[in-house]
């Protein structure tokens, strides 16, 4: 059973930056899809930034471009997303999600989810 654990959300100022973990078990980052999404309340679940193994592609929202950074530690079976600059309107749940292929960094896209965890942003 594929399970997903996201740490390292909080309260930080605009300008500030955190680093989401996600750590996995019962997943093997072989030809994996990986993905962060988040959710700010009143708005639809989009994605942030994404993976695709298979062909190496990787994906950022235009809104967080320059600003986050996703990778992954296969070894540790974990993936984050550095997020710098941050700024209010990057106040969401983020959740982590996972699956294999290639696949569009579409929410709809991912069988594998982990809980979400709240990053804040003050102005």
């Amino acid at each position: 059973e594929v399970q997903l654990v996201e740490s390292g959300g909080g309260l930080v100022q605009a300008g500030g930056s955190l680093r989401l973990s996600c750590a996995a078990s019962g997943y093997t980052f072989d030809d994996y899809a990986i993905g962060w999404f988040r959710q700010a309340p009143g708005k639809e679940r989009e994605g942030v930034s994404c993976i695709n193994s298979s062909d190496g592609s990787t994906y950022y929202a235009d809104s967080v471009k320059g600003r986050f950074t996703i990778s992954s530690d296969n070894a540790k079976n974990t993936m984050y997303l550095q997020m710098n600059s941050l700024k209010p309107e990057d106040t969401a749940v983020y959740y982590c999600a996972a699956d294999w292929g290639l696949r569009a960094c579409r929410d709809y896209e991912y069988d594998y989810w982990g809980q979400g965890t709240q990053v804040t942003v003050s102005s």
